[in-house]
């Protein structure tokens, strides 16, 4: 197995995390500092900041997050969603954030080249939630979100728009490919409405399939590249 695959499978760091790490001097093989490219055998003894190291089993879950929690160890004055997890999966890291009032899908892992895949903006991965409103979407509002796209400070959002029930404008489902803080929300306020329930249904090939609120299952490994 090559090193950076080696030090990404022990520590939960991406690969190219993983390459800068070996690139600083921080791993060694057997007390010597290795290339990139070196490949580790069983026999080998490896260490990453002076710490032996060896691959980790790579573990993904899907939490079904409830509204209230949030998505840091620390739980910020709230309960966190480590609370939700035996203590054996809390070493496993979230896959970007759903924020405290926002619920729903939530990925944890240490394949930091799955998180990697997931969240860098290059891959564009499909985000559906469905959305409440305060009040109905007006007409117009709905071309400007869906058409056109909302100026924010931080840019423009366009978002994907379907009625989740005919004839209901107050439900959405919101189909996005971006992931910036709380960007459904800030859309949304832009035009004078708020959101009342926020709940994401999938996350690239992910989506809950009955995973009840406050709980998770394991997912098999992907074959996400």
């Amino acid at each position: 197995m090559r090193i950076n695959k080696f030090i990404a499978m022990s520590t939960g760091l991406s690969r190219r995390a993983a390459d800068r790490a070996i690139a600083d001097g921080l791993v060694h093989i057997n007390g010597q500092v290795p290339t990139t490219g070196h490949e580790v055998t069983p026999n080998d003894q490896v260490t990453f900041k002076g710490q032996a190291v060896r691959p980790l089993q790579v573990q993904t879950i899907l939490l079904n997050k409830p509204a209230g929690y949030v998505t840091s160890r620390d739980g910020q004055g709230s309960v966190s969603v480590y609370d939700l997890l035996p203590p054996a999966l809390h070493h496993l890291k979230p896959v970007g954030r759903l924020d405290k009032h926002t619920s729903g899908v939530l990925l944890l892992t240490n394949d930091g080249d799955l998180a990697q895949t997931l969240t860098h903006p290059s891959r564009q991965k499909v985000k559906v939630y469905e959305v409440t409103l305060d009040k109905p979407l007006a007409p117009l509002h709905h071309q400007m979100i869906h058409d056109f796209g909302v100026q924010l400070e931080d840019g423009r959002s366009q978002l994907g728009l379907e009625r989740l029930i005919e004839g209901n404008d107050k439900q959405w489902c919101v189909i996005m490919h971006e992931g910036r803080n709380r960007q459904i929300r800030r859309t949304f306020e832009s035009l004078g409405y708020r959101v009342v329930k926020l709940h994401r249904t999938q996350f690239g090939p992910y989506s809950l399939q009955g995973t009840a609120s406050g709980k998770y299952r394991n997912l098999a490994p992907s074959n996400e590249q």
